[in-house]
């Protein structure tokens, strides 16, 4: 079943509906969805879907000529074209009169074999195409491969794409959508473990327990994502084993550029260019307080490292210190003295990450208290608060998100009453959304009934209805 995505397929669809030529790059990390969502949009088009693979130039031209012959008066003719300024002129005769929707997936596959390919269709584009009904759409895994060749300025083809468009990991609430048989907290549990990632979702049986799914997809030896972390890095990364050591320091709680130094043991100089390589894959994310101004955070030091993709957390956490346990007697022990008492403190970056999402959704649904345009964490020193946004009028509003087995009382709001003015000094009016998944005490609940600027949000308000 295909879910989610109405973004995304609303920006190819308008693309279709130009009336003009149209030349678009899709990409995304591997697993995120991206062949199913163009095969979602081909559906009901007059299209040509070819999936290139890694092998030689000239069998790729001799499959990519047969998907482009298929059905026209020349598939009894010939077998293959002869070259692929051929094979392109084809489609921009082809694409003269009538609408067309090409779509090359895994094209980096195609320029390895002949990295001439670029040049070609950016010849072929500016003769013949870009005057056509034609869109062509080129979609790619390899993010080191769309982001740094083929968006570059020194690609030839720079400057001839209409648009381009990077493919993201499901929201909390799209996740939601695909798990619907579930409750919003188990929808949560999963997604920390799995992210937003269509592929790695799918795989959950609604029928199961949190952690039966865990083992069976994860954890046991010979399980779908067992290797998956190693499987990715090696897909994009060389010395992938200084890879593992600088994001196993971060998953461990080193945040600073010294402590992931001192953790990991590698040189600075090399570890920042790691560090820029795992931000770029979206693996890692550098944060810093949500109040501080651009130009200040190019000189602060306050910039913190975090591990941005959820599987990855999971792994370096719970399996890849602990991988000889796993491959010599499974996961029982694992989920039962490791996984089990740790979950709740491992879940609450989860859900902070899923109570920004809430207010986001709550903005563009104009029920949030005013309309802010940046939102994010604050720290400084000791102190820190789990939510910060604010506008142009320093209107602000503070969060804190509590994923314990505790209900939550006035000792949360009161930490955000005093750091007020520490937040933001020159602070216009201020909301206060406390986030519990267990609840609130009645003597907060009642205060906060009062009190019109104090919000109490628990995992049913959360739930939205789409």
């Amino acid at each position: 079943m295909f879910s989610g995505r109405k973004k995304e397929l609303k920006y190819l669809q308008n693309r279709y509906e130009s009336n003009k030529s149209e030349f678009v790059v899709l990409y995304g990390r591997r697993r995120i969805g991206k062949t199913e969502l163009l095969k979602q949009f081909a559906l009901d088009k007059n299209h040509i879907f070819y999936s290139a693979i890694e092998t030689v130039d000239k069998s790729q031209l001799e499959m990519f000529s047969k998907e482009l012959l298929k059905g026209s008066e020349l598939e009894n003719y010939i077998d293959s074209f002869k070259s692929w300024e051929e094979a392109f002129k084809f489609l921009a005769d082809k694409s003269k009169k009538e609408r067309i929707l090409i779509i090359i997936d895994e094209f980096p596959y195609m320029v390895n074999g002949n990295s001439s390919i670029p040049s070609i269709l950016q010849n072929i584009w500016d003769l013949n195409l870009k005057n056509s009904k034609l869109i062509l759409v080129l979609c790619g895994s390899s993010m080191s491969f769309m982001e740094k060749e083929l968006l570059s300025v020194k690609n030839p083809l720079y400057g001839r794409l209409t648009g381009n468009y990077k493919v993201e990991e499901f929201s909390i609430y799209e996740t939601a959508e695909l798990l619907h048989e579930l409750s919003f907290e188990e929808v949560v549990q999963y997604y920390g473990i799995f992210g937003g990632v269509p592929h790695y979702l799918v795989q959950i049986n609604m029928k199961e327990s949190f952690y039966y799914n865990l083992s069976s997809i994860a954890l046991e030896r010979g399980s779908i994502l067992f290797n998956e972390v190693e499987f990715l890095l090696r897909q994009e990364l060389r010395e992938v084993m200084s890879y593992f050591a600088v994001i196993q320091a971060v998953a461990l709680g080193s945040t600073t550029l010294n402590e992931i130094e001192q953790k990991s043991s590698i040189d600075r100089t090399k570890l920042t260019y790691y560090l820029n390589n795992l931000i770029e894959l979206g693996i890692l994310e550098k944060e810093y307080p949500v109040t501080m101004p651009i130009k200040q955070k190019a000189k602060s030091r306050k910039g913190l490292y975090y591990l941005k993709d959820s599987y990855f957390r999971f792994y370096f956490t719970y399996m890849f210190p602990y991988m000889s346990e796993l491959i010599d007697s499974g996961s029982d022990y694992i989920v039962e003295k490791i996984i089990k008492p740790d979950m709740n403190r491992f879940l609450g970056a989860t859900f902070e990450k899923v109570c920004k999402q809430f207010l986001i959704k709550l903005k563009a649904e104009g029920n949030s208290p005013f309309h802010f345009i940046l939102i994010g964490r604050w720290w400084d020193k000791s102190e820190e608060v789990d939510i910060v946004a604010f506008d142009e009028n320093n209107n602000m509003l503070l969060g804190e998100c509590k994923w314990t087995n505790s209900t939550q009382g006035y000792k949360l709001l009161d930490k955000m009453i005093r750091l007020n003015k520490e937040v933001m000094p020159d602070v216009g009016n201020t909301w206060y959304y406390l986030f519990s998944k267990s609840g609130f005490t009645d003597e907060l609940i009642q205060h906060a009934i009062e009190q019109k600027n104090i919000k109490l949000i628990t995992l049913d308000d959360m739930k939205f209805k789409e």
